[in-house]
């Protein structure tokens, strides 16, 4: 399995020759990183070409702070609680400010397009990098796979990732008047806002959240405290 895929990926590159930046087999998939601009070159190459004919999913990323652990709770060390007190990325209280890091990425949003070859049974991942961090953009590929269409506008309102060209970009989970992009990094888990039904108005509104950002300290085992398998609150 693993070396058809590598074949595949060295015939991608071969076929996409510049349009493939990156190219990784791992876990029995084959991954595929583009730029944005190529994406639809690319798709449709991938649907004509290889014959991937089914789009099965389109997602979007937050590679913001990607790959920092905060919950050190292994040991009995000074750093075990860390993200209570000491911020390390973003997103836990709402006047929280983004915590520094380096990215090691190519640019914080990531659009991912899972396909499947019926023909000739074939699955593969195609990552394609916004440029813009402020406001992510990428072209639609409605066009080229119909079933894209509420998938990209599920990555429109859960990511605030702009598909061009879209036919209906609006939101499709969170409601009308929703503030914001849930499942960005430093969105607050908490929210923007809350609603409440007000008799005297008689319909519900929506107000500034009123819960206060607190943090619940885990039970852990101390490994090195001589006690192993008691815990410790």
């Amino acid at each position: 399995m693993e070396s058809s895929l590598v074949q595949l990926g060295d015939a991608l590159e071969s076929s996409l020759a510049g349009r493939i930046t990156a190219s990784v087999v791992a876990l029995g998939e084959l991954t595929v990183d583009i730029r944005a601009a190529d994406v639809i070159d690319v798709c449709v190459a991938l649907r004509d070409d290889f014959s991937f004919d089914q789009l099965i999913d389109v997602c979007g990323v937050d590679y913001s702070h990607y790959g920092l652990d905060e919950w050190q709770t292994g040991s009995a060390s000074g750093t075990g609680f860390s993200r209570g007190f000491n911020a390390v990325t973003h997103g836990r209280g709402r006047d929280m400010k983004q915590a520094g890091g380096d990215l090691k990425h190519p640019a914080r949003y990531a659009v991912v397009y899972g396909l499947l070859s019926v023909s000739k049974n074939r699955r593969i991942r195609v990552r394609a990098w916004c440029p813009e961090d402020d406001m992510p953009l990428i072209k639609s590929v409605v066009e080229v796979w119909p079933s894209a269409d509420w998938f990209e506008r599920e990555a429109f309102d859960l990511f605030g990732i702009v598909f061009e060209g879209h036919p209906d970009l609006r939101r499709i989970l969170t409601d009308y008047g929703f503030v914001g992009h849930p499942f960005r990094k430093d969105f607050p888990l908490s929210g923007n806002v809350e609603m409440r039904y007000d008799a005297g108005k008689g319909r519900v509104i929506y107000e500034p959240v009123s819960i206060e950002p607190r943090v619940l300290v885990p039970r852990v085992i101390r490994k090195e405290s001589g006690r192993e398998g008691q815990t410790d609150a």
